[in-house]
């Protein structure tokens, strides 16, 4: 049986929650931060700890099967790809900043101007869109200082919280693109067996994320306004209690509504609430 590569992030903001992903997924391996090749006992998969920047064109040219590695990445790097899957985690936006004391207020007013930036692909093709011409200055690492030391008018750079921004003395101006972690995969194996029971693991934890499993106590006068309430994976499991004319409502609940589901179950009826995280679904 062929052994699956897929390419991690070594360090970085990606690298522990792609690690934390995977053995979700039942997959026993150990992390070794002093290796390049992490195999997995339990899977015929081997784990690659590689600088972001390189996994894209790992799995392009085939030498890893898989990929997990942002957005912003792949499109920096201009790799051919499959997207297998959004990853809901790494979130981020490549925004232009520029110092909070200068008077640029319009994005033409970049014309003529400089920006550094590690992103210069990204760059060039969103500033020729907005008809803009400016001076892309390339730096690796550091670029927030660029402006202070004169180096540039303004930068371009990834922004997760804006705090090393406002550290530096700089505020947003412009979005650029939004970015976050995502799996690939190299385009020739996209319908492997193999990939696709990966792809139904990872899919299956992700659920589990979005959703509580919730079980609750209502009255039979009840349960029907309680039932059109619940958005479950399918139809509530419904189960008789000792006391007559009482029941238990099995039902899953998405995360992002899940405070105002509560409250409008409680006006309708329930009682006794009881919320379960899930660690997997699997349709």
């Amino acid at each position: 049986m062929k052994t699956l590569k897929i390419a991690i992030q070594k360090s970085g903001r990606l690298n522990e929650k792609s690690v934390e992903l995977l053995k979700n997924c039942g997959l026993n391996f150990e992390n070794y931060k002093s290796s390049l090749i992490s195999p997995v006992s339990n899977f015929p998969l081997e784990i690659l700890f590689l600088r972001d920047d390189d996994i894209p064109e790992y799995v392009q040219d085939g030498i890893a099967d898989l990929g997990i590695v942002g957005e912003n990445v792949i499109e920096e790097t201009e790799v051919e790809v499959t997207y297998l899957q959004r990853l809901g985690f790494g979130k981020c936006s490549l925004k232009i900043a520029v110092p909070n004391n200068n008077t640029i207020t319009e994005l033409n007013q970049l014309n003529g101007r400089s920006i550094a930036t590690t992103y210069p692909v990204i760059l060039g093709k969103y500033l020729k869109k907005q008809g803009i011409q400016s001076d892309i200055r390339t730096i690796s690492g550091s670029v927030e200082i660029s402006p202070g030391l004169g180096l540039a008018d303004a930068i371009c750079d990834l922004v997760s919280t804006g705090g090393t921004l406002k550290s530096n003395g700089l505020i947003p101006f412009a979005d650029v693109m939004s970015s976050e972690a995502v799996l690939i995969c190299n385009k020739s194996n996209s319908e492997s067996d193999l990939i696709q029971e990966l792809v139904q693991r990872i899919q299956s934890v992700l659920r589990a994320k979005e959703t509580k499993y919730v079980v609750l106590n209502v009255h039979r006068d009840n349960l029907q306004a309680i039932i059109a309430l619940l958005p479950g994976v399918k139809s509530p499991s419904v189960v008789p209690l000792a006391e007559d004319n009482w029941v238990a409502v099995h039902t899953v609940i998405p995360e992002r509504d899940f405070w105002d589901r509560i409250s409008q179950l409680k006006q309708a009826g329930a009682q006794g609430i009881v919320v379960m995280p899930i660690e997997k679904i699997i349709l």
